[in-house]
């Protein structure tokens, strides 16, 4: 099964994406702060980050940068009501493999995961 954590402090938020992705079976965890986002990666394992940028504590292109610094290589998809092309060039250009801006499809979150857990065909 894969583990997805995710790093979103909007608590509506968090839960819709949460639900979705339960149902679609994938296991998940939920932190509401930058910080947290680091110790929770330390200490378990997972698949996928979905990675609010705006974040408490430590901002998500904070937490970004140290996990790519640190050589993580594990997959980063941006979920932010930061739209527009220059904080997508950011994030993409810290080291997220996808960008998707608020309010998103579950669709498109959905597709943007499995591209990047290689699960489409």
């Amino acid at each position: 099964m894969y583990r997805i954590l995710i790093a979103e402090d909007e608590v509506q938020i968090a839960a819709f994406i949460d639900k979705g992705l339960r149902k679609n079976g994938f296991e998940t965890a939920i932190v509401t702060n930058g910080n947290d986002v680091l110790a929770k990666l330390q200490s378990e394992s997972f698949n996928l980050l979905l990675l609010d940028l705006g974040l408490p504590g430590k901002s998500g292109w904070m937490v970004l940068k140290e996990l790519r610094q640190s050589h993580q290589t594990l997959p980063i998809v941006i979920v932010t009501a930061r739209d527009g092309e220059s904080n997508r060039q950011v994030s993409l250009n810290l080291g997220a493999n996808d960008f998707l801006s608020k309010p998103f499809r579950f669709s498109d979150l959905l597709r943007s995961i499995k591209n990047q857990l290689g699960l489409l065909s």
